[in-house]
């Protein structure tokens, strides 16, 4: 473990030469959450990983607590889910992102690795804020992998892609994912693809979740930039 700014942080350092990979958990998971696909994803190149954990306590059942990058409106979530329906957050800006992304952005200042050798991505809220701090970095960083995540704050984001262009981004989805709706992820793809990104949706059978065909492509993603 090592903090950096307020954030506490899981750590592989393979190489101090070698680029970065910082990947953010979801909500109510914490760092341990993903540091296993630190040793699951295969690359030939050699990287370094960073999973940060979430500045956030939040209840995720009774007696339990997890970690989050901002406070999500889980009936919200459950009502859309009971009339068979996911949420279309194209156009919010959680109140919470902002916050978010400062302490992320001191943590990456705190980091001393320059952007172009810091890989961004994560899982759910976790994607949803590497896509933020990618798309608004002062410089382009590496790479940018997007796990489960969905379109928010679709007007700073579309605003911000076109000095992306060019770059290749990772992006992978269950078709029936019921906490995210693959919709919105496609949705996402295309402010991504037709704004100047490369890349393209790794649509899969399953939910919520990282399959092991998507931690080869990963791996195959991470080789290729």
């Amino acid at each position: 473990m090592r903090q950096l700014g307020k954030i506490h942080c899981q750590e592989i350092n393979n190489n101090d030469d070698a680029s970065w990979v910082l990947f953010f958990h979801g909500y109510g998971a914490d760092c341990n959450d993903l540091f296993s696909l630190g040793e699951m994803i295969p690359t030939k190149k050699t990287y370094n990983w960073l999973f940060p954990n979430g500045p956030l306590e939040v209840p995720i059942g009774p007696g339990w607590t997890g970690r989050a990058w901002w406070t999500i409106d889980m009936m919200a979530i459950q009502q859309a889910a009971e009339r068979g329906e996911t949420r279309d957050m194209a156009n919010e800006k959680p109140p919470g992102l902002s916050k978010a992304y400062d302490m992320t952005m001191e943590l990456i200042r705190q980091l001393k690795v320059p952007w172009n050798k810091i890989v961004l991505g994560g899982f759910s809220q976790g994607a949803m804020l590497a896509t933020e701090l990618y798309l608004r970095a002062p410089e382009t960083p590496q790479g940018l992998v997007i796990m489960s995540g969905t379109l928010i704050n679709q007007d700073v984001w579309k605003q911000n892609v076109p000095n992306r262009a060019g770059q290749k981004f990772f992006q992978s989805h269950g078709e029936v994912d019921q906490v995210l709706g693959y919709k919105q992820a496609q949705k996402l793809e295309t402010l991504l693809t037709q704004n100047g990104m490369k890349g393209s949706l790794m649509g899969f059978r399953g939910g919520h979740e990282i399959p092991m065909p998507v931690l080869r492509k990963i791996g195959e993603y991470l080789d290729s930039i």
